[in-house]
């Protein structure tokens, strides 16, 4: 997943424009896996046509505009998904991006569950936990499991730059 901010000035106004450049990524870790699928994000930001004014600062995405899926081996009790950006290669720290789980996916797994990550939580440059899938002895995979961002803090007073992030998925027990 790649973010890229582009922000731009002119005489007569300041025009932001954020698209989202998705790519497959996968990651394994002691045979658990997630893999990444989504599409482009293209948000145009309103001009502004008044002094002294600023823009909305929070946009959002699609609801499905990442799609995760994750596999676990048997025996293993529950793994964690994190979340976390890197720069790519600058970011600036006044943009605050947050993601959240919109579903459950699907899974065959009887006793099987998921939770955490319906609410927005901030994507930091550490790994933080988005949400949990727990096993009962059972090889589990969940498909389709869709994720939504959010930018905030998009105002006047951030440089006219262009901005890019790279949002990475783990899974770990």
């Amino acid at each position: 997943m790649k973010l890229i901010c582009i922000i731009t000035r002119n005489k007569e106004c300041i025009t932001k424009c954020i698209c989202f450049i998705l790519f497959m990524l996968g990651m394994s870790l002691k045979a658990q896996t997630v893999s990444v699928s989504g599409t482009n994000w293209t948000v145009s930001i309103p001009a502004i046509t008044e002094a002294g004014s600023d823009y909305a600062g929070t946009y959002a995405s699609a609801t499905n505009q990442s799609i995760l899926n994750v596999g676990l081996p048997a025996l293993l009790g529950s793994v964690k998904v994190y979340v976390h950006y890197e720069p790519n290669p600058i970011w600036n720290s006044s943009l605050v991006l947050s993601a959240k789980r919109t579903n459950n996916g699907t899974t065959l797994c009887v006793g099987c569950s998921i939770s955490g990550g319906t609410a927005y939580q901030t994507v930091t440059q550490t790994a933080l936990e988005l949400f949990r899938i727990s096993t009962i002895l059972s090889v589990t995979s969940y498909t389709g499991i869709n994720i939504q961002y959010q930018l905030s803090g998009v105002s006047v007073t951030i440089p006219a730059a262009t901005y890019n992030s790279k949002i990475v998925f783990t899974v770990s027990n």
